[in-house]
Order: C-alpha cells, then structure tokens, then sequence
C-alpha cells in the first residue's frame, strides 16, 4: 500500500510541475513585457510625442504626484495635456531610469519599482525621483502602464 501511495504522489507531483512551470513562464513573459513597455514609456516621453507616449498606458490610467490624483479616462484626454513645456522651462532637457525592479508579477499585472532622473542638454542629472509602475494587460492584450506613483513633482 505504501508503495501504491508514493507511486500516486509521484503522479500527482509530475502533472503539477508543467503547470508551475507554465505559471513561471507566463510570469516571466509578462516581466519582459512590462519591462519593454516602460523603454516605449521612457522614449516617447523624450520624444516628446504625446500620443505615442499616451500608447504606452491603459485606462483609465492614475497617477499619483504632487500630492495629487490624477485620472485620465482614455488616450485623447491624456494627450491633450503635454507638460514638455512646463519641463523645459525647468532646465530639463530627457529623463532616464536608474533603476528598475520588479516587485510583483503575475501573468497580467506587474509591480515595478523604479527610479527615474530628469537631465539637462549636457547630460548633468537635475533630479531623482523613486516611483512606483504598475503596468497591466489590457483587455485588447496590451500591455500598458495602468498606474504610476512617483515622488516628482
């Protein structure tokens, strides 16, 4: 009988390992995923592009700064409030992540810790700020940054 045990938890363990493994892969997929979504974050917000940079996000998308809440129901009214002008007029010249971790994952949502540096013409570092990015799959299954939590400005 205990043979007959041990063979049936070895059966019962060999079925769940290709799950676990899917689980892990579909985690790490989504890890990359969110990761290349904040690079397209990060250069269409150099680029100055503001419906490129509003591709980037799911919505309604929130963001928390400057002890503010912000919301933006979808992709045309985040686009129609650049704030390059205000930045400029800071010195600021392209922004930069000195840091990106990722904190929680699961096959649809990531947490990623990061910290980002806002830079002058000359490449001198103005400012640093740590933030929080929670970046999902949208129902279209799109990945996009749904949420965003910094302490800039």
């Amino acid at each position: 009988m205990d043979r007959i045990a041990a063979i049936a938890g070895i059966l019962l363990l060999a079925l769940a390992l290709p799950a676990t493994a899917t689980r892990a892969d579909a985690r790490e997929a989504a890890a990359t995923a969110a990761m290349a979504t904040l690079d397209a974050f990060m250069e269409a917000f150099n680029a100055r592009d503001m419906d490129a940079w509003a591709a980037t996000l799911n919505y309604p998308h929130v963001r928390f700064a400057s002890g503010e809440v912000r919301i933006w129901a979808d992709a045309g009214q985040f686009a129609s409030e650049s704030p390059f002008e205000a930045l400029a007029a800071t010195g600021w010249d392209h922004s930069r992540w000195a840091k990106r971790e990722v904190r929680l994952v699961d096959a649809e949502k990531v947490h990623i810790e990061t910290v980002f540096e806002r830079l002058d013409a000359e490449g001198e570092v103005l400012w640093t700020f740590p933030s929080l990015y929670i970046v999902t799959r949208g129902s279209d299954g799109n990945w996009g940054v749904q949420a965003r939590s910094s302490l800039a400005p």
